[in-house]
């Protein structure tokens, strides 16, 4: 494993790190399959964990805590996430901050994702969705430096919404923020051309989430997938979505080289953008995290294929099913 500098936190942490949604929020969960993968993890080096209050209503969290306390002798990191009050994702431009993140709610979820922890604090604390207009409302971060004060989190961050990383650049160039959370990967590329210079200038910490598309870039999406009833999924590869996701993975394969696999590739393509801090991969099987390790060893791929991925782009707008 190898490691990466998180923005101005200083922290080093691993370049694949967990995305702990999957244990809680979707189907199919086992809570000793789940701490099986995450014990797993810890012994290829992965030292970055990111949870959230909505993954299972701190479900993910306590299991992360539990984690962290079965292993005391090594340096974890834990971040979590604040839900909007709303519980509206994503959020939408006529949300306000008061819908969303007023003082009190952020300090009670603070509280709760502490307690579900069983930690004195969280290393990096994240707004759960974002809207750069609410930079004319300090509230949510004289709050959030208030907690930072008093020993309850050491990092602040945003986790910004789907298809749009130009709705965070003014929070990383106001100075407020140590880290922004986004998409990025081989279609979603649209980070490059305005956030990631942002990150780069002002020494922000980049936490690559969706790595995979949801599941389009580990190649086994088909026209015929399904998922059990209650599955996320089902919400987000409406008809529509699946046609196309399964289109654009499908134009990938001529380029994937023989004997690698197209996951391997997705990660090795986030691993090749300097910028990013580390990737937060979702895991619930021990195959899945030791294949997911291991493509830090095997590092960033070479410029002929990475040109060749870079036309893949593929420009999308939210929509009422992309959440």
């Amino acid at each position: 494993m190898k490691y990466r500098t998180l923005g101005r936190t200083r922290w080093s942490v691993s370049e694949i790190g967990y995305g702990m949604w999957g244990m809680a929020g979707w189907t199919g969960s086992d809570d000793d399959e789940s701490l099986r993968s995450l014990q797993r993890a810890v012994a290829l080096g992965c030292n970055f964990f990111d949870t959230a209050w909505a993954y299972g209503d701190g479900h993910s969290e306590r299991l992360l805590g539990r984690l962290i306390h079965t292993n005391p002798g090594l340096r974890l990191f834990a971040a979590s996430k604040v839900p909007p009050r709303n519980r509206q994702w994503p959020s939408q431009r006529s949300h306000t901050l008061e819908d969303c993140y007023p003082p009190d709610h952020v300090r009670e979820y603070i509280e709760r994702s502490l307690k579900n922890t069983g930690r004195k604090s969280i290393d990096l604390m994240q707004l759960h969705t974002w809207e750069d207009a609410w930079l004319d409302d300090d509230r949510w971060i004289q709050e959030l430096m208030r907690q930072k004060a008093l020993g309850h989190i050491r990092a602040i961050g945003i986790s910004l919404n789907r298809w749009e990383p130009w709705n965070g650049v003014k929070a990383v160039q106001s100075g407020l923020v140590d880290c922004i959370q986004v998409i990025y990967n081989i279609f979603d590329q649209n980070p490059q051309d305005e956030l990631f210079p942002a990150c780069r200038a002002h020494d922000v910490g980049v936490i690559a989430r969706v790595p995979f598309d949801e599941g389009t870039l580990t190649g086994a999406l088909t026209l015929e997938s399904t998922w059990p009833e209650g599955d996320w999924r089902n919400t987000y590869f409406v008809e529509e979505n699946l046609r196309s996701s399964v289109a654009h993975a499908d134009a990938l394969r001529p380029l994937i080289p023989a004997g690698r696999s197209m996951a391997e590739i997705a990660l090795r393509f986030i691993l090749s953008e300097p910028t990013v801090s580390t990737i937060i991969p979702g895991m619930r099987k021990l195959r899945h995290v030791s294949a997911n390790m291991a493509t830090s060893d095997a590092g960033p791929l070479n410029d002929p294929l990475l040109q060749a991925l870079y036309k893949h782009r593929w420009d999308r707008e939210p929509t009422d099913w992309s959440q």
